[in-house]
């Protein structure tokens, strides 16, 4: 079923079992990625056969990890509409601006692809409790695909997580702890109870799989374009899996001899002015994120000190020839009415925070007017609506 050859340490290159359960490099700390033979997988595949197969995250299963179908856990993500702007791109002078809609997912948000494809290999291998500290939308979807395979979950969350993240955990039967803090201290507390307890973490890239999940959304772009690849892709930026899975998709699919052309996207990290941790160490030429103190942003899932990848980021940003954007909480909130007043498109802050950066840069003359451009709309803006009082 699955061209899966082994994990490699992104920074000694040292390969790792994949039939066996791991978590991140030992010697050191890095994420493990996983590879495929993909000189065999292009003898065999067809991309033409591939795209006409029920729609789902799961039609390109020979590039995903687990190696028996029964072991699939899905809910029907992927395949999420592109759809072009057509009314703010004549606003802004931009005559190609599309956004991908990721809020059509399960439990409402691109977290569906990562959790699935997480959730499924360590089913594969025999995990029966997982846990995550999360800022609200990837605890909702571990919730419901660990239900859905019949595991145990575990979430740690900060106390000011929006409400309905709190509550979709609960309803699926996880056990949520709220923590003080933003998502590293939910992070260590999970670690903790992982090491005590016996829980796998399925913590953005400190597992293998979840990124696997994430670049199906750049199989998915390629094909949307004709097997051509847009020349601009804004992406909201936390633990930026999603910004490295499709990185990794483009040069699996040029590997693969599916794409007509090899020009590759520019990417754009978008953050929250309150929390940029990647912004700083982009335009600074560092390698790696200084852990940004006292991290404040509405936009919850942004609000990320340190991704763990950080160095993975940096240099996908660079080699794209892409920049990093910071924006402020007034900027996201008036995107947000801007597409849905202009495009009926409710999204949620992150999602927003795309459009908000695409004016700055825009405005700078980053982008050029004919360019295509895609806005990455990570979730839906239902899933941040503050709870009513009593009264």
């Amino acid at each position: 079923m699955s061209y899966l050859s082994d994990l490699e340490c992104l920074q000694c290159r040292r390969s790792f079992d994949p039939t066996t359960l791991q978590t991140f490099c030992p010697d050191c700390s890095a994420p493990l990625m996983p590879r495929y033979d993909l000189a065999r997988a292009r003898g065999a595949l067809d991309r033409d056969e591939v795209a006409c197969r029920p729609r789902g995250m799961w039609r390109w299963r020979e590039l995903m990890p687990v190696l028996d179908a029964n072991n699939i856990v899905t809910l029907g993500e992927g395949d999420t509409p592109l759809l072009r702007l057509a009314n703010l791109g004549a606003r802004l002078g931009l005559s190609n601006l599309f956004v991908k809609d990721e809020s059509v997912n399960p439990t409402g948000t691109f977290k569906a692809r990562g959790l699935s494809a997480a959730v499924s290999k360590a089913k594969e291998l025999g995990v029966t409790k997982v846990i995550i500290p999360t800022a609200g939308n990837a605890g909702g979807a571990m919730a419901a695909y660990a239900a859905r395979g019949g595991m145990q979950a575990s979430v740690f969350m900060p106390r000011d997580t929006p409400w309905p993240n709190m509550y979709e955990c609960r309803v699926a039967g996880a056990e949520v702890t709220l923590v003080e803090g933003v998502i590293s201290d939910a992070g260590r507390l999970a670690g903790e109870k992982a090491r005590a307890e016996g829980w796998f973490s399925v913590s953005t890239f400190k597992e293998p799989y979840r990124v696997e999940g994430k670049k199906t959304m750049g199989y998915e772009l390629a094909q949307d374009f004709g097997w051509t690849l847009p020349d601009v892709i804004l992406y909201p930026t936390g633990g930026g899996t999603g910004l490295v899975g499709m990185w990794k998709a483009f040069a699996e699919l040029d590997a693969l001899g599916w794409l007509e052309t090899s020009a590759r996207p520019r990417m754009v990290a978008v953050q929250a002015a309150g929390c940029a941790p990647v912004v700083d160490a982009f335009h600074t030429g560092a390698e790696s994120c200084t852990f940004w103190e006292g991290a404040r942003t509405a936009a919850s899932g942004l609000r990320v000190p340190k991704s763990f990848a950080d160095r993975i980021i940096l240099s996908d940003l660079r080699a794209s020839g892409g920049t990093a954007v910071a924006v402020t909480d007034e900027d996201i909130a008036a995107a947000q009415a801007e597409l849905a007043r202009a495009e009926g498109l409710f999204a949620a802050p992150e999602g927003a925070a795309t459009l908000a950066g695409l004016h700055k840069l825009f405005a700078e003359g980053w982008v050029n007017p004919d360019e295509r451009v895609v806005l990455f709309n990570t979730g839906t803006g239902l899933k941040y609506i503050p709870q009513r009082s009593a009264a």
